[in-house]
């Protein structure tokens, strides 16, 4: 009995060695994964297929991250899916359970819900060269555990037993495999160099774990971070329903801080009448959309690039940033939050109420660097991250200091050593993918979505593809339109397998590194996650979107 060549089925069931194929094999069920599955319904009208995640919920790094004051930082009408728009977000910026909410709708409208399979981790990628087809270990997971990170997954099995986190192995098989895995997976842990972690009686969580079974009422919090997440919580800890007694937020380097745009008619008005504004006036919400695509090429233009022009656009958008700040901030903040590089060369803050904050009397932003922890302390100093101790004329404190301490919050980022982490990617002849990218020079991949010697594989928002002026959703829409030019001559049989050429990837990696060389990431005199130690940057896209 012939069974059809694109369906999922059970091969060999009554066999011990029996598996499970799948056409397509999706992994991560966040933005990525999710539009993906959309749109192989919608364009290829190909429903065979399964997303994976090891998380207890869909959504990706929205389902994970949890904080007081989790948002959107780019306008939601430009935050979502063009082929899946929602008119009525309740504000410009909405939260991110509404973020969770409008991903699940998409879900249940595309009718992918049955398709998505949470705790469940996709360990291991092997191409299986006389099949022509991938194999995939999955590990099953107790409900909830794949919310844990790497670290507090291995020390509940330290404690509990493997049991308490893995249930059992699955091995299946795939034509195609795309991984839609986000890079902010792994939060950052306890800094090695700073000793006294054992000793200290308070509670110590990453603000991605963020664990409300603590409660911070009447707290001595220790902030140590000033991204992104930490602007958006900090500024909310010492008000209600949290009260924090105070909040000492220690910074290496301050961030460039940018107002957050307001709305049309402003946010009252917005929230009220936007919605149906959209609906009524035809093409109306594609057009502001497309304005708000149009403002963030031109910001491309003015800041990232370099040359004359660029240079002096930056310093008169570095001028309006310190005035704002300046305006905002007390006094004696002023030095320590006046960056000494380009802006652009890190991640912007898009800031709604974290520069207001500092008024808080309960709160106290420091550079001071944490040398010790002691069971209710804290010691800061001597010294100082920033301005640089040479200073002779920084009025920043320097001496040492022991702060009282019952809470510390970790904000200092991801781990972001390598892409695909800890998905194991194992291609023809039994090449890593990750040590090839080591042979290389580091993580990169043509067009950010295919690597030669991985046929079959394509990677959804991978090395290269992400900017500092757009929206990820755009980008990651980018990707999955490219990858489908490829899925579905493969699903309809017109080829076996799809691999780029070692030429033309290596070409197009040269190309990139080269390219980010004239950036304000690469110039701009910061040190950030968009490159290593060594130079490479395999974070950036060096173009505007639409060359894309």
């Amino acid at each position: 009995m012939s069974e059809p060549r694109n369906s999922i089925r059970v091969e060999d069931g009554y066999a011990k060695d029996s598996v499970t194929y799948y056409p397509v094999l999706i992994v991560g069920a966040g933005a990525a994964g999710i539009a993906l599955g959309c749109r192989l319904k919608e364009k290829l009208g190909f429903d065979q297929f399964r997303i994976f995640d090891r998380q207890a919920g869909l959504g990706g790094t929205w389902w994970i991250n949890r904080y007081p004051g989790v948002a959107v930082d780019v306008p939601a009408a430009f935050y979502s899916f063009s082929f899946s728009p929602n008119n009525y977000w309740s504000t410009f910026y909405p939260p991110g359970p509404e973020i969770i909410k409008y991903l699940h709708y998409v879900c249940n409208k595309y009718q992918i819900i049955d398709k998505i399979q949470l705790n469940t981790d996709v360990s291991e990628l092997r191409w299986l060269e006389k099949e022509q087809l991938w194999e995939a270990t999955l590990i099953h997971m107790t409900p909830g555990s794949g919310d844990l990170s790497s670290a507090e997954r291995k020390r509940r099995i330290e404690e509990h037993g493997e049991k308490s986190v893995y249930l059992r192995k699955e091995t299946v098989r795939a034509k195609i495999v795309a991984s839609a895995a986000g890079g902010l997976v792994e939060p950052k842990g306890w800094p090695d160099h700073i000793p006294g972690r054992e000793d200290f009686a308070g509670d110590v969580f990453h603000s991605a774990r963020w664990d409300y079974d603590v409660d911070l009422t009447n707290k001595d919090v220790i902030v140590m971070g000033t991204g992104c997440s930490a602007a958006q919580f900090t500024a909310l800890i010492t008000k209600e329903p949290y009260n924090a007694k105070s909040v000492t937020q220690l910074m290496r380097s301050p961030p460039w801080v940018v107002p957050k745009g307001k709305p049309p008619f402003g946010d009252t008005w917005w929230a009220e009448w936007s919605g149906t504004l959209f609906d009524r006036v035809p093409g109306l919400a594609r057009m502001f959309r497309t304005l708000l695509y149009a403002a963030g090429e031109a910001d491309w233009y003015a800041i990232f690039k370099n040359g004359p022009k660029n240079v002096k656009a930056r310093k008169n958008i570095e001028g309006q940033l310190l005035m704002h700040m300046k305006k905002t901030v007390p006094e004696k903040y002023h030095e320590i939050m006046t960056p000494n590089y380009g802006v652009g060369c890190k991640r912007r803050i898009f800031d709604e109420y974290w520069l207001e904050s500092m008024n808080d009397p309960k709160y106290t932003l420091t550079t001071q660097p944490l040398k010790r922890v002691y069971s209710h302390s804290v010691r800061l100093g001597p010294g100082r991250t920033y301005p640089d101790i040479s200073n002779k004329d920084s009025r920043a404190p320097i001496d040492e200091v022991d702060l009282p301490a019952d809470t510390i919050i970790l904000a200092n980022g991801f781990d972001l050593t390598t892409w695909l982490h800890p998905l194991h990617v194992i291609g023809k002849g039994g090449q890593v993918m990750q040590d090839v990218w080591d042979e290389r020079g580091g993580p990169q991949a043509y067009q950010g979505t295919a690597m030669d010697g991985f046929p079959n594989f394509f990677i959804i928002f991978g090395p290269n593809t992400a900017t500092g002026h757009s929206s990820v959703i755009l980008a990651i829409e980018n990707m999955v339109e490219y990858s489908l030019k490829f899925i579905g001559p493969i699903l309809n049989g017109d080829f076996q397998t799809v691999e780029v050429k070692k030429s033309a990837e290596v070409a197009w990696t040269k190309a990139m590194q080269e390219e980010l060389k004239d950036t304000v990431w690469m110039t701009g005199g910061c040190q950030s996650w968009y490159f290593r130690e060594d130079g490479w940057n395999a974070a950036a896209y060096p173009y505007v979107k639409k060359l894309f």
